[in-house]
C-alpha cells in the first residue's frame, strides 16, 4: 500500500477501535511536529487557527480552498500521523463544490474531512436541510470514488450560529449520517446530557466532540463514558498560543520586564525537534 492509504487505513481504525481518541488541530508544520512528538495519533487542520496566524477572521470567506490545501499538505508533510482537513462549508454552495472540494482534498494527501452546513452568510447562516444532505451526499460520493478509506466528517453548524435547537441539530445530523457520513459532528455541544442525546441519536456512527471551550470542564474520560469516540480542539490550540503571546506582549509593555521567558519553550528543544 502506498503512504496515503496506509495512513488512510490507520484513521479509520482509530474510528473503529473502542474508546476514545484526541485528534488535536495545529495550524502548520512547526505545531503538527510538536504535537506528533507528543504522541497523538492523528491530526485535523483547524480554518480559524490559519486565519489567525495570516491575520485574518474565520468563518468570513478569508480563506480560500487554495489556503486551506496548502496549509493541510504542510501539515500533512510534516509527521507520518494521519491528517483530516477542516474543509468548512465546502467552499461553495452547490453539492458539486463539495464533491470538488474531497477530491482536491485527496489530492493534497489528506486522508479525511469535513463539510458543514453553514452558509458563511449572515443574513440566512445555515442551509436547508434538503440541500445540506445533498451536499454531503456528493462529498461521500466523491469519498468513496477514491482508492481508500477518505474518512468524511458531517458537521451541523446550528450551536455556533446562535440557533440553539438541539432537536434540529440531531434531525440533521441523522439525515447526514443516512447520507453516508462516517462521522458526525455539532460544534458547541456544552452538557453531558446534550453529549448523551447526540451519540445515542445517530449511534453506531461514531461522534466527534469539541473541547477547549470556556465554561466546558468535560474531559476524555467523561466523553468516553458517554460513547464518543473522537474529540477535538478547533481552533483552542492556537488561540492559547496567541494568548501567551499577548500576555508576553503585554508584559513587556506594562511592565518593562520579561518573566515569560521562563515558561517560553527552551531554544535548544524546539532547535532539536525541528531538525528531525
Amino acid at each position: 500500500m502506498d503512504v496515503q492509504t496506509l495512513r488512510a487505513e490507520a484513521f479509520k481504525k482509530l474510528h473503529e477501535r473502542d474508546g476514545a481518541f484526541v485528534i488535536p488541530n495545529p495550524w502548520d508544520a512547526g505545531s503538527a511536529k510538536l504535537l506528533a512528538a507528543l504522541g497523538f495519533e492523528a491530526l485535523a487542520t483547524t480554518s480559524a487557527g490559519l486565519a489567525f496566524s495570516l491575520g485574518r477572521p474565520d468563518a468570513e470567506g478569508a480563506l480560500s480552498l487554495d489556503d486551506t490545501l496548502a496549509n493541510a499538505q504542510a501539515i500533512v508533510d510534516a509527521t507520518p500521523l494521519p491528517v483530516a482537513a477542516d474543509l468548512e462549508n465546502g467552499f461553495g454552495d452547490l453539492p458539486e463544490d463539495c464533491a470538488q472540494t474531497i477530491l482536491r482534498a485527496a489530492e493534497a494527501g489528506l486522508v479525511g474531512g469535513s463539510i458543514e452546513d453553514a452558509t458563511g452568510r449572515s443574513d440566512a447562516p445555515i442551509h436547508d436541510l434538503g440541500l445540506a444532505v445533498e451536499r454531503v451526499r456528493a462529498a461521500v460520493q466523491a469519498a468513496r470514488s477514491l482508492p481508500f478509506p477518505f474518512t468524511l466528517c458531517a458537521r451541523a453548524e446550528n450551536l455556533l450560529h446562535g440557533r440553539l435547537d438541539l432537536d434540529d441539530t440531531i434531525k440533521r445530523l441523522q439525515a447526514f449520517a443516512e447520507a453516508g457520513a462516517d462521522v458526525l459532528y455539532a460544534p458547541g455541544l456544552r452538557s453531558v446530557d446534550e453529549i448523551r442525546a447526540v451519540v445515542q441519536a445517530v449511534a453506531p456512527k461514531p461522534v466527534n466532540v469539541l473541547l477547549g471551550m470556556a465554561g466546558v470542564p468535560l474531559c476524555v474520560n467523561q466523553l468516553q463514558d458517554l460513547g464518543v469516540r473522537r474529540i477535538s480542539v478547533g481552533s483552542s490550540l492556537a488561540r492559547a498560543a496567541l494568548g501567551a503571546f499577548q500576555r508576553a506582549a503585554l508584559e513587556i509593555r506594562d511592565q518593562g520586564t520579561f518573566s515569560y521567558g521562563e515558561q517560553a519553550m527552551p531554544f535548544a528543544q524546539l532547535n532539536d525537534l525541528f531538525r528531525r
